[in-house]
């Protein structure tokens, strides 16, 4: 689902002969880049480390991309304003990244296209670009979902490197993102799911298969929003058993105490996005319900994110 947290990204021609970034959301000041984009080569790990996905971006559609090797005779000045995506200076997990990724990939591909005429990417070839970014900005990981509902907002189906099909959400189910915690690397949480599968390939073949399996009978779930809230639960424990299997750290015990808080007040709580720190997802009959356990999670001090869920692309 994407939300209402939008990534601004402005590209405008360099004073000079060196491309300039400045990244509000991740620190202050501006950054100076070599004369196509490429970081320089006396740049600190910490700088690099912030840079990732920018870099990714950048060398997937400006270096590996012919039709787009134009750019690299342009010195830009680059400004990716992410805020949106913290609070109190802690990432909320809400898919910063893959927000970035997609706003710098077709701001990236407007720019060529105005220097050039050219017809402007259709969205599949913005989520076909930044999903190869985004993914080797996380070392070859990811699904790519994140990717897919940012560039074509609303409620997708989505399966790994497939064009994502719009569904609808039903008006008798609430969701609600909750802030569970200050934030989580995906890519520290994935790889150490990886590391279960290489330990105990059977395991995390057979945990895999029952979280895709639950994730299979979501389309038709949504038409019954008691049936889906029990589907969100069952998925809850699967990640569960995973997270117990893998030790990754996906699953709290302040994410298993608000589990059992949602369930004794007619709703379901699951973690989402990395898990760990990132925010957690509330589903709820709409109406009074809904309300009742908002106000029971701020009690428990786990609020409720201001957003509008199936936003625009």
């Amino acid at each position: 689902a994407a939300v209402d947290r939008r990534v601004p990204v402005t590209i405008t021609e360099s004073d000079d002969a060196h491309w300039h970034l400045r990244t509000p959301g991740l620190g202050n000041g501006e950054i100076l880049l070599d004369s196509d984009g490429r970081l320089l080569v006396g740049d600190d790990a910490a700088t690099r480390e912030r840079l990732r996905v920018f870099d990714a971006v950048r060398k997937a559609v400006v270096d590996d991309e012919a039709p787009f090797d134009r750019l690299r005779e342009r010195a830009l000045s680059i400004s990716i304003d992410s805020t949106a995506f913290f609070s109190a200076e802690n990432k909320l997990g809400l898919g910063s990244s893959a927000a970035v990724s997609t706003a710098l990939t077709a701001a990236l591909l407007a720019v060529d296209g105005a220097a050039t005429a050219a017809l402007p990417p259709s969205l599949e070839d913005i989520r076909v670009l930044a999903t190869k970014a985004h993914r080797a900005s996380q070392g070859g990981t990811g699904s790519g979902g994140d990717i897919a509902a940012s560039v074509f907002g609303g409620y997708i189906l989505y399966s790994r490197d497939a064009t994502p099909t719009p569904v609808s959400w039903p008006q008798e189910l609430a969701v609600m993102a909750i802030v569970t915690g200050t934030g989580s690397s995906t890519t520290d949480l994935v790889g150490r799911v990886a590391a279960y599968a290489e330990r105990d390939a059977d395991g995390h073949r057979a945990d895999i298969a029952r979280l895709a399996a639950l994730a299979r009978l979501a389309e038709d779930a949504l038409r019954y929003p008691q049936e889906f809230l029990g589907l969100a639960s069952d998925y809850f424990d699967a990640l569960v058993e995973l997270d117990e299997h893998a030790d990754a750290g996906i699953v709290s015990e302040h994410h298993r105490r608000l589990h059992s808080l949602a369930a004794g007040l007619g709703g379901v709580f699951k973690t989402s996005g990395a898990g760990g720190g990132d925010v957690g997802l509330l589903f709820a009959p709409a109406g009074e319900k809904a309300r009742s356990l908002a106000v029971a999670f701020a009690q428990a001090g786990a609020q409720a994110v201001p957003l509008a869920f199936g936003a625009d692309g």
